[in-house]
Formats: C-alpha cells, sequence, structure tokens
C-alpha cells in the first residue's frame, strides 16, 4: 500500500475513525484533513517559488529535495561527472597507509645507519638509533629494540593514601 501500511492496518485505522467520529460526522472530517493537507501543501510551493525567485536566475536549477544528506550526495559525489567515481577511486587507492609507513620506517632506518659516519664527518649530530654504532647513540635510548631486562625494574611507589 502507501506509507508502508498494510491492508490489515488501514481496515483497522478505518474501523477506529468510525468508531471514534461516528459514520455521519466522518465525510465531513475527511473533507477538513484532505483540505488542510492541500493548504499545506500549497503555503509550502509558494514559499518554494518566493525563495528561487529572491535566489536569483543563478540557481534556476536549485532543487530543495538536493538539501537531504542523501541527495546531496548522490549528486555531488556518486554521480559520474568531472569529479565522480573515477577520480575519487584514484584519490582513495593512491593512500594506502601500510605502504607509507612501511616506506617511512624504512627511510629512517636506512638513512639512520649509512649517514651516521657522514653527519659526524660534517661536523652534525648523529641521527642513528640503532644498535650498530653505540658511540653514535649514547645518551640516547634505543627506539627500535624492546627492553628485555625486567630484573632491572623496580615497581612503582606504593601510595596509601591514594588507594
Amino acid at each position: 500500500m502507501f506509507f508502508d501500511i498494510g491492508p490489515l492496518e488501514l481496515v483497522a485505522i478505518v474501523v477506529l475513525a468510525v468508531l471514534i467520529f461516528g459514520p455521519d460526522k466522518l465525510p465531513k472530517v475527511i473533507q477538513d484533513v484532505t483540505g488542510f493537507i492541500r493548504k499545506v501543501r500549497a503555503f509550502s510551493d509558494s514559499a518554494k517559488e518566493d525563495i528561487r525567485s529572491e535566489l536569483g536566475p543563478e540557481f534556476k536549477d536549485f532543487e530543495f529535495e538536493d538539501l537531504k544528506p542523501r541527495n546531496f550526495v548522490r549528486k555531488h559525489v556518486l554521480e559520474k561527472d568531472e569529479y565522480g567515481l573515477r577520480e575519487l577511486a584514484e584519490i582513495r587507492d593512491g593512500f594506502d597507509l601500510k605502504k607509507e609507513m612501511a616506506d617511512v620506517t624504512e627511510a629512517v632506518r636506512d638513512s639512520t645507519a649509512p649517514n651516521s659516519a657522514s653527519a659526524a664527518s660534517a661536523g652534525g649530530a648523529p641521527l642513528s638509533l640503532s644498535k650498530e654504532s653505540p658511540a653514535a647513540s649514547a645518551g640516547r635510548p634505543d627506539m627500535f629494540t624492546k627492553a628485555t631486562d625486567a630484573s632491572r625494574r623496580e615497581p612503582p611507589p606504593f601510595d596509601s593514601d591514594a588507594t
């Protein structure tokens, strides 16, 4: 049927309307409701026309249904126009976060190991954080390996007032 109402629900609504308003007043109520719906539609149509006329000729193709988020996305993103699916797919495929992170990690590891000698000879601070050059990483923590010596760790101090 309409408005996702099945035939059984429609029969129930009609029976309730007859019971509430009575068979003699029901035609008048239906006329009043339909007249009210016509007035609301006429008012909304005139308001839309007023808005279109105020916007000017630049917005002659403006549709109020395009303001709904689903319709807006469908029209401006999913349609195959100059900014359509093809361009979005190319942009989306251009971003491979795992590959980018792997490239950055590899570049950092590669640049720190061979360049530590050249950086030290150039007078700059060495960039190495690996175990290959302990002199270059003096005073800096090793960021690439996990500390495994648990016997040296001290437990945090116990504060009885905090609990």
